[in-house]
């Protein structure tokens, strides 16, 4: 359904009346195409602090925007806060960005370079903390469909300028067209990424992988996604098809129809099959038989009532459709290696599961259960399987489900949001496809909100 409220602000009109009434005044978003892959402006880079990461200057131009430390109309702003290391060091985050703040493109985006808080020092601890805090309120004022995120890198891929190379996939995502519905997040890239080229299993890493083709970087591997017939299920399969992949698009039989033209539409494979089956992960690792690449779970269902009111079979059936399949296909799948080396898993949990909601404690709590599976199983899956795990958790996102919402919920869902509009699937997809890349190897155990900074969770 057609968001008319923001059209009606893309008008004179509506600007004027809403201004007048104090209204929110979503901004159109810029979304990727194939004609404007990029953001349209310069990228200006700065510092604050002392020492700054090594080679973030050259992983900066990968994004495809032209980089330089002065700039009256910057697209992108990126600011290199590792090295803030007290509460005085602080200072030079504001004089950096409070001059130049106004000046960035709409739709444009600010990006601060962090790095983990440290156990040992409590006063880098509480500084590069008070980053988390400063993103999240400037990407609650920045505006005119602008985002800000924080990234940290870890201080032992700091040396040589690995930290910077291993940040390459997620800098392009986050300063490009794709990260458009993503705002006040916070990325910890990991030390101890997993190594694709060797069976060791030790997860000690030796970087991102390359990949040969900047356009398919997905080209050669088999992604399956589940719940895929329709809505943020096939704008994954689809942007995963667009990236190279060969996918498997996978759902119950009751859905084989749109199932098979979904498939069809993208060059894809149709797998109608229910994921609580007992042997679900015996019949997907038959369809891939030269293995997963990548493995999307997004099937899911909801079965909404207050716990009062809530039988015991709506509440079973969300959990074992929403938690308790991922779990056991990903145990198997990792179990028989259907899932290869340098893989790929992304799970799809929720901001309910974050921020709970009204009416849904089963659906909140399978989503909560996803995050906590990706948190445990991000570090083991890579030492053991050269494998990372990470999950979106999207927001209010426009589809079908949403559109039948009654409408001052659905008007509330859409504005409750540092952008004040709702979503589309394929911002789901774009978030979902960086976990995938080849090159996102430094990415593990992250859930990242695809709810343009929701007002409601953290």
């Amino acid at each position: 359904m057609a968001d008319r409220y923001l059209h009606l602000t893309g008008t004179a009109p509506g600007r004027f009346l809403t201004r007048r009434l104090g209204l929110p005044q979503p901004a159109p978003l810029r979304r990727w195409t194939l004609e404007t892959p990029h953001l349209d402006g310069p990228l200006l880079h700065l510092t604050a602090g002392a020492s700054a990461v090594t080679g973030v200057a050259e992983a900066l131009r990968t994004s495809g925007l032209t980089v330089t430390e002065r700039a009256d109309r910057p697209a992108a702003i990126v600011l290199d806060a590792t090295g803030v290391a007290t509460a005085a060091g602080l200072g030079d985050v504001h004089a950096a960005l409070h001059p130049v703040v106004r000046s960035l493109a709409p739709g444009g985006r600010i990006v601060v370079l962090g790095t983990v808080p440290s156990p040992d020092d409590h006063h880098q601890a509480a500084a590069q903390q008070a980053l988390e805090g400063f993103v999240r309120s400037l990407g609650k004022e920045i505006g005119r469909g602008s985002t800000v995120q924080l990234v940290r890198i870890p201080v032992a891929r700091i040396p040589g300028g690995a930290s910077a190379h291993a940040a390459g996939s997620t800098l392009r995502f986050l300063l490009s067209p794709r990260s458009a519905y993503v705002s006040g997040q916070v990325i910890e890239l990991t030390s101890a990424a997993p190594d694709s080229d060797s069976g060791s299993g030790s997860g000690s890493g030796s970087g991102p992988t390359p990949i040969t083709d900047p356009a398919a970087p997905l080209t050669g591997r088999t992604a399956l996604v589940t719940g895929a017939a329709r809505g943020i299920g096939a704008a994954v399969a689809s942007v995963l098809a667009r990236d190279g992949a060969r996918v498997i698009a996978l759902d119950v039989p009751g859905a084989r129809e749109e199932l098979e033209r979904t498939a069809d539409r993208l060059g894809a494979t149709a797998l109608p099959l229910d994921i609580t089956a007992p042997d679900a992960a015996d019949r997907i690792a038959a369809a891939a038989p030269d293995g997963l690449g990548v493995l999307v779970h997004n099937a899911g269902i909801t079965r909404d009532r207050r716990l009062a009111n809530m039988p015991a079979d709506r509440w079973a059936s969300v959990i074992e459709v929403n938690l308790d399949s991922v779990l056991r296909t990903t145990d198997e799948l990792l179990k028989a290696g259907t899932i290869t080396r340098g893989g790929r898993i992304v799970a799809t949990a929720s901001i309910a599961g974050i921020a709970g909601n009204t009416g849904q404690t089963n659906y909140a709590a399978s989503k909560a259960g996803i995050i906590g599976l990706v948190r445990s199983l991000g570090p083991r899956a890579a030492a053991d399987h050269g494998v990372t795990v990470n999950a979106v958790a999207p927001g209010f996102i426009e589809t079908k489900m949403t559109a039948a919402v009654p409408l001052f919920i659905r008007e509330a869902g859409r504005r409750m949001n540092s952008l004040s509009q709702g979503g589309l699937p394929v911002d789901v997809a774009e978030a979902v496809a960086w976990f995938a890349q080849p090159e996102s190897t430094a990415v593990n155990g992250q859930v990242l909100r695809v709810c343009g900074q929701s007002l409601l969770g953290a």
